[in-house]
C-alpha cells in the first residue's frame, strides 16, 4: 500500500488504531516516506484532538450529532437512528 490514495483512506482506522498490523505498518512507512500524506495525517490528527478537546467541554448539538452520524454511518446517541431519520 504504497498508493497516496489508499493511505489516506487508511488514516482514520490508522488514528484509532483500528488496522491490522500489517496494514497498519504500511501507512506508518507510507507516511514516513510521503510529505504530503504526512501534512494530511497531521491536519487529521490535529482535527481529532480539537473535536476531542471540545467535545468533552460540552455537549453537541443534536444538529451537529445528525450530520456526523450521516457522515460516518454510527449511531452515536444511540437513538437508533443514523441521522435525523425520516
Amino acid at each position: 500500500m504504497s498508493d497516496c490514495t489508499e493511505t489516506l483512506r487508511e488514516l482514520e482506522p490508522y488514528l484509532d488504531g483500528e488496522l491490522a498490523d500489517e496494514v497498519r505498518h504500511h501507512v506508518h512507512h507510507h507516511l514516513d516516506s510521503c510529505p504530503d500524506c504526512q501534512q494530511a495525517f497531521e491536519f487529521h490528527l490535529e482535527l481529532k484532538e480539537a473535536i476531542r478537546r471540545k467535545c468533552s467541554e460540552e455537549a453537541l448539538p443534536e444538529s451537529l450529532v445528525s450530520r456526523l452520524e450521516v457522515c460516518l454511518t454510527e449511531d452515536f446517541d444511540g437513538d437508533g437512528v443514523i441521522g435525523n431519520g425520516p
